[in-house]
């Protein structure tokens, strides 16, 4: 209160100077924090918190985290220091082990050949270093809402090991040690994230059933809340909206007529087996409709394994089908889709070889991932209204980013691989400028809930893509 009283001060005698020409100066107004305390700040989260970014965790990428940008924000409304767990300053990402990157090292954009590129080097940082002290940012690539309560993690993620106080601490437990005012926690992202990126196949991730989630979720809220203090947290857009789901079409397979005449040739066979099993009463006209598979010259859609089709093994029939736009093809199988498997010009995947599960999120699973959004964001706002949190809803943002855009300062924001501007090169973490929009969206939260003057970042002051080096 006393450090603001010169601001007071300042403006009564504007107003009183104003009042006798009858001229009305008005002067940027003061920066206060509201009834929110902002001197202790610690932030929890997954990659988003960390400051990931291009397929990475480096330190220009951690410098423009959401927390670091946003405890920028909080030093003019009393804010205190807040550390990061900063990478090596070589900006090459990821870890090293014996010499040999382990770990992949972030993406640039190579302009010779327009396509996302690792960058050259080995990384400093290495799978058996240690930090010492305490860090704000609590931010934990790879980390699910779970993951913050489990006081065997650190082992088992090398970004909590390298800054855990012990190998049995918690990433909760971290954080509260170091009695913050203010917390921030946007956490559940990769409770689903990891099911869709590996394409709906549960026998790499699964989703988190949304019973663990609740208890995990309101733990963390109830423990960070305690006492009163004050914090923000943001509920969780629909992944299949993120680039990485986008960028690569269904119909990414052409063809000429030669060809196409070619392939309906080789899967005369199963579409005949499909009538068969429509005969006999094993699946209706329109799953046959569904599953039968013809081409044409120009672009046709990508040929895809389908589990959740009638299993109709008896017959010899596999579960075959083209995509819909309905289904979505992961980011990687941009380098997997027209290649021939083993060389073999006659085996060609997306084509003649069905896409496996990993490649494609099919429409269903992609309700299945909509669904468990949906079931943990009323788990978050119900969490966020029981302890009197600011709330952010980044959903909604992002479904403005990937229909009509967002404005921010000069630029239209939108969802689209690279010239979007809020993405960055992997398809799933923001750019740098996408980080300022994040920011911004936490800071009028917070001024909404607290009644804070927190300002906002200027987007003009962040770029969306990183240099193949890093000054």
């Amino acid at each position: 209160m006393i450090k603001n009283f010169k601001w007071v001060v300042l403006v009564s005698l504007t107003f009183m100077a104003c009042t006798n020409d009858d001229t009305v100066v008005t002067g940027e107004a003061p920066v206060t924090a509201g009834t929110a305390d902002f001197t202790k700040y610690v932030a929890l989260g997954d990659s988003f918190a960390a400051g990931y970014s291009d397929g990475a965790l480096f330190k220009k990428g951690q410098s423009n985290s959401y927390p670091n940008l946003l405890a920028q924000q909080f030093a003019a409304a009393g804010g205190g220091t807040f550390s990061s767990p900063f990478m090596a300053a070589d900006n090459v990402g990821g870890f090293s082990a014996g010499g040999v990157q382990v770990v992949s090292p972030r993406l640039y954009l190579d302009t010779a050949t327009n396509t996302p590129t690792p960058v050259p080097g080995v990384s400093a940082n290495t799978l058996t270093e240690r930090l010492t002290g305490s860090f704000n940012n609590m931010g934990i690539p790879g980390a699910k809402s779970f993951h913050l309560l489990f006081n065997g993690y650190a082992p088992l993620n090398p970004y909590f090991n390298r800054m855990a106080s012990a190998p049995t601490a918690t990433v909760l437990g971290d954080a509260l040690a170091q009695n913050p005012t203010f917390f921030s926690l946007w956490i559940g992202g990769n409770d689903e994230l990891g099911y869709a990126t590996n394409g709906g196949d549960a026998t790499l991730d699964q989703l988190t059933p949304t019973a663990n989630f609740s208890a995990a979720y309101n733990a963390l809220a109830t423990q960070l809340s305690a006492n009163g203090r004050k914090g923000v947290v943001a509920n969780l857009p629909y992944v299949t909206a993120l680039p990485y789901f986008t960028a690569v079409p269904f119909n990414a397979v052409p063809l000429n007529a030669a060809t196409a005449t070619q392939l309906n040739s080789g899967y005369a066979q199963y579409n005949g087996g499909l009538a068969v099993a429509q005969t006999m009463g094993l699946i209706t006209a329109a799953e046959k409709t569904r599953r039968t598979i013809t081409f044409a010259a120009g672009q046709n859609a990508v040929v895809m394994v389908d589990s959740y089709l009638t299993n109709l093994s008896a017959l010899g029939l596999p579960s075959y089908r083209q995509a819909t736009s309905a289904d979505l093809l992961v980011l990687p199988s941009r380098s997997i889709i027209g290649t021939a498997v083993g060389g073999n010009p006659a085996q060609i995947n997306g084509v003649s070889v069905p896409l496996v599960d990993k490649w494609v999120l099919s429409s269903d699973e992609v309700a299945e991932v909509k669904a468990a959004t949906d079931a943990y964001n009323v788990v978050i706002q119900a969490a966020a209204t029981a302890n009197n949190l600011a709330f952010v809803d980044a959903k909604a943002v992002m479904d403005q980013l990937s229909t009509t855009g967002l404005n921010f300062n000069t630029y239209n924001m939108t969802s689209t691989y690279v010239t979007g501007g809020s993405f960055s090169l992997d398809g799933v973490h923001p750019s740098a400028r996408g980080y300022a929009l994040i920011t911004n969206l936490f800071v009028d939260a917070i001024n909404a809930k607290y009644g804070s003057t927190l300002k906002k970042k200027d987007g003009r002051d962040f770029e969306i893509l990183y240099p193949k080096v890093i000054n």
